[in-house]
């Protein structure tokens, strides 16, 4: 994930970072712009057949895109932020569990402690991974949390802990399950295939029929005018994209080994 400081306009507006719209949206845009080019010089310079006026057409279609971006771009955000949740719930779950155990098992039980810092060190990383794609054959995250519910029943076998104190772990166990189910649905879940294609062929037919609005008012102004409403319309959706799928590696995802490493410093500074 970038980190920036939201308060330095100017440098936010000339910067340009490996992750921006602009860098990925290049060959779209020499594209659009020589096709405007074309239909520019043979309007104005040959054929002079007066296109229709189709201003107002292309202004209301523009006020549909744009609602249609906007629940679009909403939407992605919604699932971003809801993994960022997921993910902060795992630091919390993880740091109770820890502090937890720290306190009903007793030192002089090493292996024990132990075992429940490697565990819970190894999660977040292990969830990290299969969400990634990473993970082949058995399903990590949950074979850990299987093992921290193990090492929780043989401390309650052994008399270590009692059974109120089994009754208050077993739900912050549980709490890992459903934080990796919840990352799960986000992942395998994405926006539907056939608005995502709508949205794209509707960005793509508009953006190609602009020339024919513009060029008569505008000139070869008509260029520019294109190429910068295509890149405005593509780019939300191209953000659209990116942030929908936080767990990956894009620059805009989810810092998930950052998030990973602070839980593995909490943990092992928790459980001596």
């Amino acid at each position: 994930m970038i980190i920036y400081n939201p308060k330095q306009w100017l440098r936010l507006i000339f910067q340009f970072h490996p992750a921006d719209t602009a860098r990925k949206l290049l060959p779209a845009m020499l594209a659009v712009s020589f096709y405007t080019a074309i239909f520019s010089v043979v309007e104005l310079e040959y054929l002079h057949f007066h296109t229709l006026n189709t201003t107002a057409i292309h202004s209301l279609l523009g006020i549909v895109i744009s609602l249609l971006l906007v629940f679009r771009t909403n939407s992605a955000y919604d699932r971003w932020w809801e993994g960022r949740k997921l993910w902060g719930s795992l630091v919390n779950t993880s740091r109770n569990i820890a502090m937890k155990w720290s306190v009903m098992i007793d030192p002089q039980y090493v292996h024990l402690r132990g075992d429940m810092r490697r565990l819970l060190t190894q999660f977040p990383i292990e969830l990290k991974e299969h969400l990634r794609g990473n993970s082949v054959g058995e399903h990590r995250p949950n074979t850990i949390a299987s093992g921290i519910i193990r090492l929780l029943h043989e401390a309650y076998s052994r008399k270590l802990i009692t059974g109120d104190q089994l009754i208050i772990l077993n739900p912050e166990v549980t709490a890992l399950t459903d934080i990796t189910g919840g990352c799960e649905r986000i992942r395998s879940t994405p926006i539907p295939y056939s608005y995502n294609i709508f949205i794209k062929k509707f960005i793509f037919f508009y953006t190609a029929t602009l020339p024919y609005a513009f060029v008569e008012s505008y000139g070869y102004s008509t260029i520019l005018l294109t190429v910068f409403i295509f890149y405005a319309l593509a780019s939300l959706e191209l953000v659209a994209e990116e942030i929908e799928d936080p767990f990956g590696l894009d620059a805009n995802d989810l810092s998930t080994d950052e998030l990973a490493e602070k839980i593995g410093v909490s943990v092992r500074a928790l459980i001596q």
